[in-house]
C-alpha cells in the first residue's frame, strides 16, 4: 500500500432488512477478504459499512420491494 493511510478502502453496501446477524457478518468478512486479495491491503485497513433499508423504502421499477414481496415477486 502506498501513501500514508490516504488509500484506506471503504465499502458501503445497502441490503434489504431481514437478513440475520450471521449473514451480515459473513458479508462483511467476505467483502474484506475480497478487498485484501484484489488490492493487496491488510484486512485491518478495510472498512465495511452495511446499511439495512426497509423494503418500503427500496424501489425497483417504481415499485417498493415490500409490494413486490407481498405479491411473491
Amino acid at each position: 500500500m502506498t501513501g500514508k493511510g490516504n488509500r484506506v478502502p471503504q465499502i458501503h453496501v445497502t441490503v434489504l432488512r431481514g437478513r440475520s446477524r450471521e449473514q451480515i457478518a459473513d458479508l462483511g468478512a467476505e467483502l474484506t477478504a475480497a478487498t485484501v486479495r484484489a488490492l493487496g491491503v491488510p484486512a485491518e485497513a478495510v472498512k465495511v459499512v452495511v446499511t439495512e433499508a426497509e423494503p418500503e423504502h427500496w424501489f425497483v421499477g417504481g415499485e417498493s420491494m415490500a409490494r413486490r414481496r407481498a405479491e411473491g415477486r
